[in-house]
């Protein structure tokens, strides 16, 4: 059991409760407008991915994270709690300035603000501009993005620094890509990794050159 302090277990479950909610409203939309409107909708990494991370970044200690792909910030606020546990800091990139917004007052209000430096704009650009070095990377946004992100964040890992990728089982019209990106890591000869069935799938990947 993690031991979540109040402020943080009561923004989880209000996020949860959106979830259900958001869950049942798309089940009820024709497939082409649930797929118009989906950036009205949290589509997070979902609790047993949030607690896997967590988890995994609490046990490594990682000091210097970066979310790459913010939305409503749903799985910064699982990064976050980790960030304050391990005395690091997070930094979350997030191209919508509106979810940017939603996802910080989120943050305020578990309490964490202290342990994260919002960045909003260009994922490419900010990974590009960024002086920091990485000891946890969560790959989360648009799937044909996640070669060129790596490529740019690659040179700007620590050693055995963590990289996770979200959506490399479902869905399903992100195979290619999600394929391309894992082919990519394994190739590059410079990481161990594994895919992991849970949520909607993830790649876990850990630096060992």
């Amino acid at each position: 059991m993690i031991d979540f302090d109040v402020k943080v277990q009561s923004v989880l479950s209000e996020y949860h409760e959106r979830l259900k909610a958001e869950t049942a409203r798309m089940k009820s939309l024709p497939i082409e407008e649930g797929v118009r409107r989906r950036d009205e909708f949290l589509l997070p990494v979902g609790p047993d991915v949030g607690r896997f991370l967590n988890t995994l970044l609490r046990g490594a200690e990682s000091k210097c994270i970066l979310e790459i792909g913010t939305s409503y910030g749903y799985s910064t606020v699982w990064l976050a709690e980790a960030a304050r546990k391990n005395g690091g800091r997070l930094i979350t990139l997030e191209i919508d300035g509106k979810k940017a917004k939603y996802a910080k007052s989120q943050i305020e209000k578990a309490g964490l603000e202290s342990f994260v430096e919002f960045r909003v704009g260009d994922a490419l650009t900010a990974i590009r501009d960024a002086s920091e070095r990485f000891d946890f990377v969560l790959l989360d946004l648009w799937k044909d993005l996640y070669v060129p992100c790596f490529q740019l964040f690659l040179p700007k890992l620590n050693a055995d620094a963590f990289v996770v990728a979200d959506n490399m089982i479902l869905p399903s019209n992100h195979h290619q890509a999600a394929t391309s990106y894992r082919m990519t890591v394994r190739k590059s000869g410079m990481f161990d990794s594994l895919l992991l069935p849970i949520g909607s799938g993830i790649e876990v990947s850990q630096k060992i050159t």
